[in-house]
């Protein structure tokens, strides 16, 4: 049996971060797997980190906020040096249902493929995000397929699933901030495989985002710079 890890960033998540480590959990016995929970608190000021300290899980706690690229390299770091097959990203705040998990886990089980990506937009259901924020995700869908040559419908979504090949990728560099669009690039160019599969998601259960509507514009240029140097950087090295 495969040893899977997941990995979830949470920073002030006290609201929602029991029922996502309780509901990965229960997989083990609805789906007969072994998942490792492996919760990043990114130096949460609520009871995120002693709320998780009493569940069936492993705590990392960063000494200081690293961002959510930070906290999910963290816990990708974690699971390649002690030898995980797979490792999930599963969002702290409740909008990755862990029932979607599986869809995950079995698109991950096709021929080459690395890097599987849950799709909200690939069929209608769900939580389907702002008006705002699907202008934004389509507009990274464009960059993805200029710099990376894929059509990702979500590509900022942060619930995926990653083999061994693309965890040995991850454990060297990892984008920071918000690294979702970035990391699609990172591993194009790595030359993993990446595919999309159909899942729902929730709305947030508490807490904030991290990117406010005031941040969005300088969140929506920093991240293209951030792609585009990205793309550059591994261009070269591969040549």
């Amino acid at each position: 049996m495969k040893k899977i890890a997941a990995v979830v960033p949470a920073f002030n998540e006290e609201k929602a971060i029991a029922e996502v480590i309780t509901g990965i959990k229960s997989l083990e016995r609805t789906e007969n797997l072994t998942i490792d929970v492996i919760v990043v608190n990114d130096c949460s000021t609520d009871k995120t980190a002693a709320i998780a300290s009493c569940l069936d899980c492993v705590v990392l706690n960063l000494p200081v906020n690293l961002g959510i690229g930070g906290a999910v390299q963290t816990g990708f770091k974690y699971a390649y040096q002690r030898g995980d097959d797979i490792a999930l990203q599963v969002d702290g705040d409740g909008q990755h249902p862990p029932e979607e998990i599986p869809k995950l886990l079995r698109a991950l089980e096709g021929e080459g493929t690395d890097v599987v990506i849950g799709s909200r937009f690939l069929e209608s259901g769900g939580y389907q995000s702002s008006f705002l924020r699907r202008v934004g995700i389509r507009y990274f869908m464009l960059l993805n397929e200029l710099t990376a040559r894929l059509r990702i419908t979500d590509s900022t979504s942060g619930f995926r699933a990653i083999n061994r090949r693309a965890l040995r990728v991850v454990n060297d560099y990892y984008p920071d901030q918000y690294p979702e669009p970035e990391a699609i690039i990172l591993y194009a160019l790595s030359g993993l495989k990446i595919k999309e599969t159909p899942v729902e998601m929730k709305e947030r259960h508490g807490g904030r985002s991290s990117i406010s509507a005031i941040a969005s514009i300088y969140y929506l240029f920093k991240v293209t710079f951030a792609m585009f140097f990205t793309y550059i950087r591994l261009r070269r090295r591969r040549k």
